[in-house]
């Protein structure tokens, strides 16, 4: 078993859509792959098989890696109901509705949940796909960050940071989140992807090889924007005119097209290096 977490600069940096074309990419090359998203905050609600509830981003990553999705595949679920409160959702079912200091002291009890939950889930899978949430430089609250770097502690997993170019500062946004985390969870950062690209790729190689050159760790790709229709949660994606992919069929093509897109411009023998840790194990 291994495992590859991806964090991101900010919220909605794509993290959601990169790791469910990267899922894709990996069960199309073979291996049986799992995606795990430890803590999600969202409105928007999946519901497995079971009834139990988990995030759509989830729900769509199982698809791609031709599984049911499965409420263990996002145990913590947060859903806020206003003034600082929200509903607290493990494993699909409501725990309680607890304020935002409430749940602080909460969530040390959940460490160990994650722990338990997540030695079932790799057990029969080659690769884990995991998701974080936010950015993990949050340094206010990041006492006990479960979406992050304490769910990459947990599963021993190298971490590849996504930034967003698309919103301005991306270089900024990289060094700024690097020089943020303490030393060990820096050296977790494998790599870098820099997300939502619009221009011409060859005037942007001089920018990447001075990023690599202050930061020390490889830009594994540079990921020009696209339109896909799959549904994410509380429509962070800004899907335009509301079309979505419903049926299997339609969102198979939707599957297909961004591997296609990933494998054109990540490169993947890098990430499959991080991702096993030179075991030599890649087929």
């Amino acid at each position: 078993m291994a495992s590859i977490m991806f964090q991101g600069t900010a919220s909605n940096v794509g993290k959601s859509v990169l790791c469910t074309g990267i899922c894709r990419v990996l069960y199309e090359d073979g291996y049986s792959v799992i995606p795990f998203k430890s803590q999600n905050m969202s409105l928007d609600t999946y519901f497995d098989k079971n009834g139990k509830a988990m995030g759509i981003g989830q729900a769509l990553q199982a698809e791609a890696c031709g599984l049911e999705p499965m409420a263990y595949m996002n145990p913590i679920l947060l859903k806020p109901c206003g003034n600082h409160v929200s509903e607290v959702l493990l494993l699909g079912d409501l725990v309680s509705k607890m304020s935002s200091e409430e749940y602080r002291e909460y969530k040390h009890s959940l460490v160990f949940e994650l722990e338990r939950i997540y030695e079932e889930v790799k057990k029969d899978f080659d690769i884990v796909v995991l998701e974080g949430a936010g950015s993990p430089a949050e340094i206010n609250i990041n006492s006990l960050d479960l979406s992050n770097m304490e769910m990459a502690k947990i599963s021993e997993s190298p971490v590849i940071l996504i930034a967003d170019i698309d919103r301005g500062g991306v270089f900024a946004s990289i060094v700024g989140t690097l020089q943020l985390l303490n030393q060990e969870d820096r050296e977790r950062v494998k790599g870098v992807i820099i997300n939502k690209f619009r221009g011409n790729k060859d005037y942007f190689s001089d920018g990447i090889k001075m990023l690599e050159e202050i930061i020390s760790i490889p830009v594994v790709g540079v990921v020009p924007f696209i339109d896909i229709n799959l549904e994410e949660e509380d429509g962070a994606c800004g899907i335009k005119n509301n079309v979505v992919a419903k049926s299997s069929i339609e969102k198979e093509k939707e599957f297909e097209k961004l591997s296609r897109h990933l494998r054109e411009n990540l490169d993947f023998k890098k990430i499959y290096e991080i991702i096993f840790e030179d075991e030599k194990l890649t087929k």
